[in-house]
């Protein structure tokens, strides 16, 4: 893995978060697809998400994205997402910073009033669709890599709360889903430590007694984020 003196990075926001995505810098990374480019970078390389996501240049709640050329001749461009501690196969909000980065910084060529392209993620192909107006990216929809159950409805225990009831179901990452109400919990702002304490310890509990593995990549596994929803 090569880099050149300065690794080059864009700030996007998408729905209140910060994903960065690191333009240029990063010269190779090895593997035959971006689901083994990500692979070599979080063992062999891990030292990028440690220099970019710590303090004071990072936090723990931002991300950053790597623009990799693609393997699949399907795409237009790979990417892969580094969040503070870990990697994922496939994250929306990143997709569409990485997508905004891409677009404007003329990475890749702007069709107004639509711009499609199709980005391979570790999880596989995204097909994203752009609307742009005077050589800005005003939104980003696109398709997820297909999403499946594992588990509806199961019970596990978890330390200091007891028996609950979960789904367990993949889009990009393993969720855990939990409803809030019977939690006695609400999603609001200023239940948020809360839900980030108690998300953490129904996390660990599922990661252990509902053992997950991707059907199609092995290499995805475990549960990696607690969900918590609400009425619709």
């Amino acid at each position: 893995m090569r880099f050149s003196r300065m690794i080059n990075v864009v700030g996007v926001h998408a729905e209140g978060e910060l994903n960065e995505v690191i333009t240029g810098g990063v010269l190779d990374v090895p593997g035959k697809s971006v689901y083994e480019k990500m692979e070599y970078l979080q063992t062999k390389a891990d030292w990028l998400r440690l220099f970019l996501l710590n303090e004071p240049r990072g936090k723990v709640n931002q991300c950053v994205n790597l623009v990799v050329p693609p393997c699949d001749p399907r795409a237009d461009a790979g990417f892969i997402i580094i969040e503070s501690d870990y990697y994922v196969p496939m994250s929306g909000t990143n997709t569409m910073c990485t997508t905004t980065a891409l677009l404007e910084t003329g990475m890749l060529p702007m069709t107004e009033p639509v711009t499609k392209l199709t980005l391979e993620a570790p999880g596989g192909l995204i097909s994203v669709e752009a609307k742009c107006k005077d050589g800005k990216c005003e939104s980003v929809s696109f398709n997820n890599v297909p999403a499946f159950v594992f588990y509806l409805q199961k019970p596990i225990e978890v330390p200091g709360v007891g028996t609950i009831t979960v789904d367990v179901a993949y889009g990009g990452m393993i969720y855990c889903v939990v409803e809030a109400a019977p939690m006695g919990i609400k999603l609001d702002p200023s239940e948020a430590r809360d839900l980030v304490d108690l998300g953490e310890k129904i996390k660990r509990a599922a990661a252990v007694q509902l053992p997950c593995v991707h059907p199609e990549n092995p290499g995805i596994h475990t549960i990696n984020q607690t969900l918590f929803a609400g009425p619709l």
